[in-house]
């Protein structure tokens, strides 16, 4: 993160002078992050929106913050509408793979001038999830690219940015978007990410079925694939696949014989 001590100022003067003790939100708009620099005689970043951006999905807030979170709960900025967000204090947070998962192995599929050059970034990331059907795999569904980095403005919450948009069609002729956030190197996924993914498909496409997926690189080519639903609790995760892409030679017959009779379902079926 860019002048990680820069922002941490500007976050942490913007929380304080709004935070109430025992409050489980605190609202504010972007035009207090300007204040906060002017006020502390920190020049302003280029992008001032980074600020939000680093604090939502790449770096931890800082200790001034997190010690007022209820007991329990962990602050995250959600958006409240246009220039306007607000921290929330919730349960977890940040969607982790489980480092105990059992794998998948794929036979890659990736073209290899794609491989020559892919770095270990959202991109390369959702090249191998195209190239490999994943979504595919992973939802029991076919699944199409719709759109890539789709950015809408959402009524209540202002511009939502999806890293890709699926549509999914499965044997009984039921429609689905699937929309997909995808993180690569350091970058961690967020269920804010998710939620606002779904308010997105309510607002764009109202009559299909959504099916949230995450997808995050665990190491070299083993892709941990997660997909949620919305209930009256939240977002909560339904199921987590770990697919390795091998070249074809390295799928043994007793695997394949393994994976023949495992009893699974894709979060679609």
């Amino acid at each position: 993160m860019p002048d990680p001590n820069r922002y941490v100022k500007i976050i942490e003067d913007v929380f304080l002078g709004h935070y109430t003790q025992g409050a489980g939100e605190v609202r504010f708009e972007r035009e207090d992050l300007v204040r906060a620099a002017r006020k502390l005689g920190i020049r302003l970043p280029k992008n001032l929106g980074d600020v939000l951006y680093s604090f939502r999905y790449r770096t931890p807030l800082p200790n001034s913050v997190r010690a007022r979170a209820p007991r329990g709960k962990q602050w995250v900025i959600r958006s409240a509408g246009r220039s306007r967000y607000r921290f929330v204090a919730v349960g977890q947070v940040a969607i982790v793979p489980n480092p105990v998962l059992a794998e998948t192995k794929v036979p890659e599929a990736t073209p290899g001038i794609i491989s020559m050059y892919a770095l270990d970034d959202e991109q390369a990331l959702l090249a191998k999830l195209r190239y490999n059907r994943l979504v595919d795999v992973f939802t029991g569904v076919a699944c199409y690219s719709l759109q890539s980095h789709l950015r809408t403005a959402v009524r209540g919450l202002g511009q939502t940015e999806t890293d890709e948009v699926y549509i999914g069609l499965d044997r009984r002729g039921a429609h689905y978007v699937l929309p997909v956030q995808a993180k690569g190197g350091r970058d961690v996924l967020s269920i804010i990410q998710i939620e606002q993914d779904v308010a997105m498909c309510a607002a764009k496409f109202p009559s299909l079925i959504c099916r949230p997926i995450a997808a995050q690189f665990v190491s070299g080519d083993l892709i941990a694939l997660f997909a949620f639903e919305h209930g009256e609790t939240g977002i909560a995760m339904t199921s987590e696949r770990h697919y390795r892409l091998v070249p074809p030679e390295d799928l043994s017959p007793a695997e394949l014989e393994a994976y023949r009779v495992r009893p699974e379902t894709g979060p679609c079926e």
